[in-house]
C-alpha cells in the first residue's frame, strides 16, 4: 500500500460564476462613489432574489395547504379550515409580490 503525498491529491479548483466580473487591470481603481453604487446594485439584486424565493415558498405552502384542506377526516377540522383559508389567500399574496417585483425590478 502506498502513501498519498500532497502532490498526489487533486488540485483545489473552484468555478467562478458566469455573472462574476473579471477585474480589468488596465482601468483605474473604482472610486468610492462607484463602489457604493455597485454594492447598492448587488444588494438590490440579492433582495429581489430573496423576494422571488418567498413568492415560490408561498405558492408551495398554498399547494400543501390545499392538500391538507382536501385531506378529509385524516386531518382535524380546525386544521383543515385554516389550511383551506391559506390555500385561497396565499396565491393572491404571491401574485401581489410578483406584481411588486415586476414594478420595481
Amino acid at each position: 500500500m502506498t502513501k498519498k503525498t500532497s502532490t498526489d491529491s487533486k488540485p483545489d479548483l473552484r468555478l467562478v460564476g458566469a455573472e462574476a466580473a473579471v477585474y480589468d487591470l488596465m482601468r483605474a481603481p473604482e472610486t468610492t462613489a462607484e463602489r457604493v453604487q455597485r454594492l447598492q446594485q448587488e444588494a438590490h439584486a440579492l433582495a429581489l432574489e430573496e423576494i422571488e424565493l418567498l413568492e415560490r415558498l408561498l405558492i408551495q405552502a398554498a399547494e400543501k395547504a390545499r392538500a391538507i384542506a382536501d385531506g378529509g377526516e385524516a386531518y382535524p377540522v380546525g386544521a383543515r379550515e385554516i389550511a383551506s383559508r391559506l390555500a385561497v389567500d396565499l396565491p393572491s399574496r404571491a401574485e401581489t409580490i410578483r406584481t411588486i417585483i415586476n414594478r420595481v425590478g
